[in-house]
């Protein structure tokens, strides 16, 4: 696993490749920018990492994503897999329910289970589980913590501002 910072107005994020794409992206732990030495990466990561860092500043800025690097999901189990599908298939701008994800997916009563799948999601924003909101279009939870869902929620128009 090769691991490069991103730099945004948000913080850091950290993005991970394993040799099919990017495979973790972890939140910034302040939202203190802080100057990071970018590693030596191979000339294909360092591709992906352009795009990945480009999606990341588009989401936070509320923008449509021109285009994402490929995504290893592979580390999931097929369930968790077939629920991060049903995530990316989630627009910018709308929310679906844990219980609508879980009929999309097959699994009509596996509403929890599918919270439990977003909770294990190794690429959130990229993999939009913040649009995934409870029953009643409560807030619900999310693994970032509920201020970060609101944020970018609001940023995609679907929440009051922060």
């Amino acid at each position: 696993m090769r691991s490069s910072p991103i730099s945004t107005p948000e913080g850091v994020f950290v993005a991970g490749y394993s040799e099919r794409g990017l495979a973790r992206l972890e939140f910034p732990r302040s939202a203190r920018v802080t100057s990071h030495v970018q590693p030596k990466l191979p000339p294909l990561v360092r591709t992906w990492h352009r795009a990945t860092a480009r999606a990341v500043n588009q989401l936070l800025a509320g923008r449509k994503l021109s285009a994402l690097p490929p995504l290893d999901l592979t580390s999931g189990t097929p369930f968790q897999q077939a629920v991060w599908r049903a995530l990316r298939r989630i627009a910018p701008g709308a929310t679906q329910s844990y219980a609508g994800i879980a009929r999309a997916v097959g699994s009509p009563g596996a509403a929890r289970a599918v919270g439990q799948a977003c909770g294990a999601n190794p690429i959130p924003l990229l993999v939009p589980c913040h649009r995934v909101l409870a029953s009643g279009g409560r807030l619900g939870g999310f693994s970032r913590g509920l201020a970060w869902k609101r944020k970018l929620l609001a940023r995609e128009g679907r929440w009051p501002t922060p």
